[in-house]
């Protein structure tokens, strides 16, 4: 696992926004950024999940958290231009952003991928992060440090027979890290990638079905870079794709 001795208060007085909250990754980054003093946002497009995340941090001690109950797949530009707005207004700043809803589409060959699931995975995995991205930026600067981190997967540096709609998804999101890291390369804002590697998911357990879970790591365990990145000790670290694992 990535080596990060994570400090109890090290994210305290942070504002951070969480996509895929609900679940899986997601949901543990929420948790362990909310235990760590952050006041956190809880995006994601089934209510009930977020919720039950919000009533865990709350039953923690943590601050309260802000739930946005938001679909990716069919939401507009203007969805994330109020949403940014709404966060500027009520919090004055946003610390961080970890950008990691993401579907996996299909595994199938190539010239057997369907129109309609390219676009449904380009529309999450790419379209939706480009526009929480290009919204969220103006707020992020308004903190004094602030950190966007990307998720991408060893698909994304290196393409894999069968995942196409989802490699070639994680190629663009790797892209447009390194874009915003480089435009923004002299300022407060970082922008960085996360690869968690094998982790125990639904979406790992659709890919992998007859994988044996037990022998795959925990969203909990991959915490500590997701940790790191958030955090003040990483003020330095721009344009990169760091492995979890």
């Amino acid at each position: 696992m990535f080596n990060y001795s994570i400090k109890d208060t090290c994210l305290e007085n942070k504002t951070i926004l969480v996509t895929g909250a609900g679940a899986g990754i997601g949901r543990a980054a929420a948790i362990t950024y909310a235990k760590l003093g952050a006041t956190v946002i809880l995006l994601g497009k089934t209510v009930s999940k977020l919720e039950s995340v919000y009533d865990e941090i709350v039953a923690l001690g943590g601050a309260e958290p802000a739930i946005i109950p938001l679909d990716l797949k069919g939401a507009t530009k203007q969805n994330y231009v109020d949403m940014s707005a709404t966060i500027a207004g009520q919090f004055g700043k946003l610390d961080g952003v970890l950008l990691n809803a993401s579907i996996l589409g299909e595994l199938t060959p190539f010239t057997q991928m369907h129109e309609q699931v390219f676009n449904d995975v380009m529309k999450v995995n790419v379209t939706a992060q480009y526009l929480l991205a290009q919204t969220l930026i103006p707020t992020l600067l308004l903190a004094p440090n602030a950190s966007l981190v990307f998720t991408s997967s060893g698909v994304g540096h290196k393409g894999r027979a069968f995942w196409g709609q989802y490699s070639i998804s994680k190629f663009a999101t790797e892209g447009m890290m390194q874009v915003i890291a480089d435009e923004y390369e002299n300022t407060n804002l970082r922008s960085n990638a996360i690869n968690p590697g094998a982790t125990r998911t639904s979406m790992r357990a659709t890919a992998f079905p007859a994988e044996d879970k037990n022998t795959i790591a925990e969203p909990e365990d991959i915490m500590p870079l997701y940790v790191y990145l958030m955090s003040d000790d990483s003020l330095q670290v721009n344009g990169q794709t760091l492995n979890a694992q």
